[in-house]
C-alpha cells in the first residue's frame, strides 16, 4: 500500500470513529479534491495512467457511503471524465467511464439545481429557460455537468442522438462564461473554442468566434495552460489553413516550462501533442 493510500485509509478510519457524518463528508470531500490536484500536478503521465484506477475505485467507495455528497459526486465526475478523455483508448471502456462521469455530474447537479435537472432532456428552448435560472453560485455544478456531457458525447460521436445534445452543452458553457468569463482560468472559453471549430465555415461553422474564445483562454490563464495553444493550433489554425499561426503556437508550447500548479500533467501531454502536430503539419499544409 502506498503512503498516500495509507493516509487515505487513516483519514477515513478517524472520520468513522468520530461518528460524525458531517465531518466524514467534509474530510472525504477535501481528500477527493486533493486527489484531483495530485493528478493534475504530476509530470509523469504514466504514473497517472497506472495509479489513477485505484483512486477511481476509492472515489466510488466514498460515493457509495455518501451518495448525496455534492463534493464527492463532483470530484468523481471530474476524475472519471479526465481519465477517460486522456488515457482510455478502448471505445467500450470509454463508453462506460464517460457514462459514470456524466451520471455523477448529473447527480451532483440534481441535488441543488432541480429546475435544470428536470429540463435536461426537454426540448432546447425549454432547456434554455431552465438554464437562465442558473446563478453565479451554481457555476461549478453546471460547468462540471457540461464538461462531462461533452465527454459523453465525444465517446458516442457516431450516435446522432447524442450529437443532437451539443447545442445544450454549448449553451451551458455560454451561461458559465456569461456569469464568469474567467471561470476555471478560461477553461469554459477553451471548450467553447473547440466546439466552435467542429464545423468548417462553408457549412455553418464560426471559426472566427472560436478564435476569440481560444485567445481569451490563453490570456486568462496567462499562457500557463499549454494545452490551450495546442488546441488553438489543432482546431482553429488547421481549419483555416493558417500555417504561420499553427507553427508559432506549437513552437511556443515546446519552448515553455511544463511545471505549473494545476497544469503540469496537461502541459506535459500538450508538449507531446505539439511535437506530433508540428511534424505532421508539413504534410497537412
Amino acid at each position: 500500500m502506498s503512503i498516500l493510500a495509507r493516509q487515505i485509509a487513516l483519514i477515513l478510519l478517524l472520520a468513522s470513529l468520530t461518528g460524525c457524518s458531517a465531518m466524514m463528508t467534509s474530510a472525504t470531500g477535501r481528500l477527493a479534491d486533493s486527489l484531483n490536484d495530485g493528478i493534475l500536478n504530476q509530470d509523469d503521465p504514466q504514473i497517472v495512467a497506472d495509479g489513477a484506477p485505484a483512486y477511481l475505485l476509492l472515489i466510488d467507495g466514498m460515493i457509495q457511503d455518501n451518495p448525496d455528497s455534492i463534493p464527492l459526486l463532483s470530484s468523481g465526475a471530474r476524475l472519471y471524465g479526465a481519465y477517460a478523455s486522456v488515457f482510455v483508448k478502448d471505445p467500450k471502456r470509454s463508453l462506460k467511464m464517460t457514462e459514470k462521469a456524466l451520471t455523477y455530474s448529473v447527480r451532483a447537479m440534481c441535488e441543488k439545481l432541480k429546475t435544470l435537472c428536470e429540463n435536461r432532456d426537454k426540448p432546447y428552448e425549454q432547456y434554455l429557460k431552465a438554464l437562465a435560472t442558473v446563478q453565479h453560485g451554481d457555476i461549478k455544478l453546471v460547468y462540471n455537468f457540461a464538461v462531462n456531457w461533452a465527454g459523453w458525447i465525444s465517446a458516442r460521436s457516431d450516435d446522432w442522438n447524442a450529437i443532437g445534445d451539443l447545442p445544450k452543452v454549448r449553451a451551458s458553457l455560454e451561461r458559465v462564461v456569461k456569469l464568469d468569463p474567467d471561470y476555471d482560468n478560461g477553461g469554459a472559453q477553451l471548450y467553447l473554442g473547440v466546439m466552435g471549430t467542429l464545423l468548417p465555415p462553408a457549412v455553418g461553422g464560426k471559426p472566427e468566434k472560436a478564435k476569440i474564445y481560444f485567445e481569451n483562454a490563453i490570456r486568462i490563464s496567462r499562457g500557463r495552460n499549454l494545452m490551450a495553444k495546442v488546441l488553438f493550433a489543432k482546431h482553429y489554425a488547421r481549419l483555416v489553413f493558417d500555417q504561420d499561426l499553427h507553427d508559432k503556437l506549437l513552437k511556443e508550447v515546446l519552448a515553455a516550462n511544463t511545471e505549473e500548479p494545476g497544469y503540469t500533467l496537461m502541459n506535459t501531454l500538450a508538449k507531446d501533442q505539439a511535437r506530433e502536430l508540428l511534424a505532421s503539419g508539413k504534410d497537412y499544409f
